[in-house]
């Protein structure tokens, strides 16, 4: 994918985990320029700049915005803070990407998506699965109809990690829970394979002792009678494969969040594995497409429509009014 040549200027806001591996991947792009970071922590910002090479430095998020060097902004902030972080720059005529789950509902992703529209401003959430090489082929493989009607899926998520009710996983006050920072995946997995959203969804969730979703599963069934089973956790550890089953095989899917590879079982044939690496971090692919998509002038992307970002959010939004959560401010 060209990026057209243009050198596009970055901004990160926030600088936590995930910013690093986006910076990390944007070393790889030779458009791109990270040109500003900001934290609201002491310092963050300050240790973030030195280990990347990056010249300006902000402890608020107002003098990244206000930087009349940057083109795009790319927001890595906990879930919690999306919706205002994410305004706060379209209202300064920033175009963004904004880290997934774009924002705690569809409410939020809503008002999102009014703001960018009205203002002419390109907007994406950072759903990084779907500019993957492999997911990319993944798509054009299905397209050809190689496993024939698509007719089943599985996909599950689990991370385990220590209850700690100050880590955002397990943090309400900071959209914690496992669906919408892993259930996402396999839901929006589902949503790009079958390309509508369920008709039915049916769903279990445990709530823990932090009042967030510690476990989940999903169950969706679609127009055409083909269904989804699907399940996120951050108490457990699970195998992160994806199945799809189609009337003349099925593909496997490892790690499907950002696979290297797949495996292909056609009726009759044994299993061909088929192989598509990724470059650097893998979260460049989306810087890429963000890039492409301002040097062309589009406003959103047709992998990660806007669209289908808010009709996944209304899913989640109706898996947790199925389990009565809600976040504090709901």
């Amino acid at each position: 994918m060209s990026t057209m040549g243009k050198k596009i200027k970055w901004g990160i806001l926030g600088c936590g985990k995930i910013a690093h591996k986006f910076a990390e991947g944007l070393k790889v792009i030779p458009d791109a320029i990270l040109e500003a970071v900001a934290s609201r922590t002491e310092g963050k910002a300050e240790n973030f700049g030195k280990l990347f090479g990056v010249e300006n430095r902000y402890d608020n998020y107002e003098d990244l915005v206000e930087n009349a060097e940057i083109d795009v902004i790319y927001i890595a902030t906990t879930h919690n803070f999306h919706h205002e972080n994410a305004l706060l720059c379209l209202n300064h005529g920033k175009p963004v990407l904004c880290e997934k789950p774009i924002t705690l509902n569809a409410t939020q992703t809503e008002d999102l998506i009014n703001s960018a529209r009205s203002n002419n401003l390109f907007l994406m959430e950072a759903m990084w699965m779907r500019f993957i090489p492999c997911i990319v082929k993944l798509k054009e493989l299905l397209e050809q109809g190689i496993i024939g009607e698509i007719k089943h899926l599985t996909a599950n998520f689990g991370i385990k990690k220590e209850l700690d009710s100050k880590i955002r996983s397990f943090n309400p006050d900071l959209g914690g829970g496992a669906l919408l920072d892993l259930g996402i995946y396999p839901i929006s997995f589902a949503r790009m394979v079958y390309k509508q959203p369920p008709s039915k969804i049916q769903s279990s969730a445990y709530i823990g002792t932090t009042s967030v979703d510690e476990k989940s599963c999903y169950l969706f069934e679609y127009e055409d009678g083909q269904t989804a089973m699907l399940s996120s956790s951050h108490r457990l550890i699970m195998p992160h494969d994806a199945f799809i089953y189609g009337t003349k095989g099925y593909i496997q899917v490892p790690d499907f969040y950002h696979p290297s590879e797949m495996i292909l079982k056609l009726e009759g044939d044994k299993k061909k594995t088929i192989n598509v690496p990724f470059k650097s971090t893998g979260y460049n692919y989306e810087a890429m497409e963000v890039m492409h998509c301002l040097n062309t002038g589009k406003l959103e992307s047709i992998l990660m429509p806007l669209d289908e970002t808010l009709e996944i959010m209304k899913t989640m939004d109706t898996l947790r009014s199925q389990w009565h959560l809600k976040y504090p401010g709901e």
